[in-house]
């Protein structure tokens, strides 16, 4: 375009500008994956969920998990694995190009996540009562087996994955099939769809789960002896380390936790 001189005019930016300069939904999508990896709800070896799985989790199209999983694959973040037992498989947890992704993500979302890691925090706290107030004796005896799977898995997915049976017990004994579906649900809102807690940082992993298995024994005797108050503060507590993992990787990724 010119003036009446005929002497270009600079374009103005306009609402195709800002489109452009805005986010896109495979950008947001791409960092919530790569910040799920860094924070340690998939650890290196565990498989995604297939995409319809993650679309529906995120409240996006197949097109856009898509998208983002290839962006992920571009990375070295995730590979892909064809044939039986194929899928998105986690390469690299936490490089440093991922470090901004997690800033970005997280500070979005601290608030939010905040209040649904405190209301998990209570709801595993009412399911153990209820365990400690409802658990017959094959239900301890699955929940002290499910701890010794636990206890004696490698460091890392295996540890998780023993994690999440053991709750998973714990939650069965309760013997409340909506309590469980509520918290399960609840759980599913704040990760991406991993059925599974979150595990940090490489570097504090084992520290962690030296924890967390001294919080399942005290846990575990509160519910087997019925004490029920014991078993709903212990839960509390414990599953607490989930937002302590956020907060440390908003300290690493930069982002002030106040």
């Amino acid at each position: 375009m010119a003036d009446a001189s005929g002497t270009p005019t600079p374009r103005r930016p306009g609402l195709l500008d800002s489109q452009l300069a805005m986010p896109s939904r495979v950008d947001e999508i791409t960092d919530r994956l790569i910040t799920a990896i860094a924070i340690g709800e998939y650890l290196p070896g565990a498989r995604l969920p297939v995409e319809r799985d993650l679309a529906a989790a995120l409240g996006v199209g197949r097109m856009t998990v898509r998208a983002a999983l290839a962006r992920l694959v571009d990375r070295g973040l995730l590979e892909t694995r064809r044939g039986r037992g194929g899928g998105s498989y986690v390469v690299d947890q936490w490089p440093e190009s991922s470090t901004a992704a997690v800033g970005r993500t997280l500070s979005m979302r601290l608030s939010e996540l905040r209040d649904r890691c405190d209301a998990i925090c209570r709801l595993h706290g009412a399911v153990c009562r209820a365990a400690a107030e409802s658990h017959g004796a094959d239900d301890i005896e699955r929940i002290e087996a499910a701890l010794e799977v636990f206890r004696n898995a490698s460091s890392g997915l295996r540890a998780q994955q023993a994690d999440s049976q053991l709750h998973l017990a714990i939650m069965d004994a309760a013997h409340n099939s909506v309590l469980k579906q509520v918290l399960l649900d609840l759980e599913a809102s704040v990760s991406i769809g991993a059925p599974a807690h979150l595990w940090g940082e490489p570097s504090t992993m084992r520290e962690m789960e030296l924890r967390s298995l001294r919080d399942h024994v005290e846990l575990i005797a509160a519910i087997a002896g019925r004490r029920g108050d014991d078993a709903d503060a212990l839960a509390r507590a414990h599953v607490a380390i989930d937002f302590e993992h956020i907060s440390t990787a908003m300290r690493r990724a930069g982002v002030v936790d106040e």
